[in-house]
């Protein structure tokens, strides 16, 4: 038998299917976008319902600014994209830094890293401060000459005590005695130097001519050592600054100058045949060596 139920005819509205599929939650919803309204699934799109907005939303998308979540470590400082370096001459250590901070000193007004931030380590007794008119003074030459004449005058009148009568008297004697005791002491070197041999001395920076952390000291040296070597000795235990071995001018070379004798030592003289224990020599500077037989 046939049936006698009609097909339905097919419904052109396919709105209506929203009811039908199962998608309520769909029905009276809204899009997201404030322009748009209520659409079904066939009419969802811009172009199936000819939205007046078309292409509205794609635009906004690409206006918003784009975040990376992706993390760019800074680049390690160098000498091209870095300019704080330390004002130093001798030193390319870049300065302030993530990993160096940089040290400003007053004086001179200079920035430096943590090696060269004390003033003797940087000589900002001889810069002009950054910003100060520079001023006309004695040159380092003028400056070792004066000092050197003042050195003389202390070893003349050394020489002039020690041959009063009251320096024969036993009380005098008595007095150098305890004083070369005192400074065998004290005085420090190389263990190593056989103790016949070791020759104690006094050992002073000019604070005319440079600048030192220690202004002075005693210590032995081995009489067999040349001058130099002892120039060399000195400088470091005094922490002065030699650039003996790497100036070509004079005015930058240390000199040793020999208080008794009144005069500076060659560098190439054995220690043991222009000194004596209890002698005092001074480390200065910018004399130059036509200096060192001057009267």
């Amino acid at each position: 038998m046939a049936s006698s139920r009609t097909p339905e005819p097919p419904n052109e509205a396919t709105y209506t299917r929203m009811a039908t599929t199962g998608d309520v939650e769909a029905i009276g919803s809204h899009c997201q976008m404030p322009f748009c309204r209520n659409f079904c699934l066939d009419h969802r799109t811009e172009s199936s319902h000819t939205c007046p907005k078309a292409g509205e939303w794609a635009r906004r998308r690409t206006q918003q600014p784009t975040t990376s979540s992706a993390y760019t470590p800074p680049s390690r400082p160098n000498i091209l994209t870095h300019d704080q370096q330390c004002a130093s001459p001798t030193c390319k250590t870049l300065i302030n830094t993530p990993l160096v901070t940089g040290v400003h000193c007053d004086k001179c007004r200079r920035e430096y890293c943590l090696k060269h931030r004390f003033a003797y380590d940087h000589d900002c007794a001889n810069l002009t401060p950054l910003g100060a008119r520079a001023q006309q003074g004695p040159t380092q030459r003028e400056r070792g000459l004066a000092a050197l004449e003042k050195l003389r005058a202390w070893g003349a009148e050394k020489k002039k005590k020690a041959a009063t009568p009251a320096s024969a008297s036993k009380q005098a004697a008595a007095a150098r005695v305890q004083a070369t005791a005192n400074l065998k002491r004290s005085a420090k070197g190389d263990a190593k130097v056989p103790v016949e041999k070791r020759v104690y001395l006094y050992v002073e920076a000019s604070s005319d001519t440079l600048t030192a952390k220690l202004s002075k000291g005693t210590f032995f040296y081995n009489s067999e050592y040349t001058v130099g070597r002892v120039l060399d000795l000195a400088a470091r235990s005094l922490q002065v600054d030699n650039v003996n071995n790497m100036s070509e001018s004079e005015e930058d070379k240390l000199r040793v100058f020999h208080v008794e004798g009144g005069r500076l030592l060659e560098f190439g003289e054995k220690l043991g045949k222009v000194v004596q224990t209890g002698n005092t020599v001074v480390l200065l500077r910018g004399v130059g060596a036509g200096m060192a037989s001057a009267p």
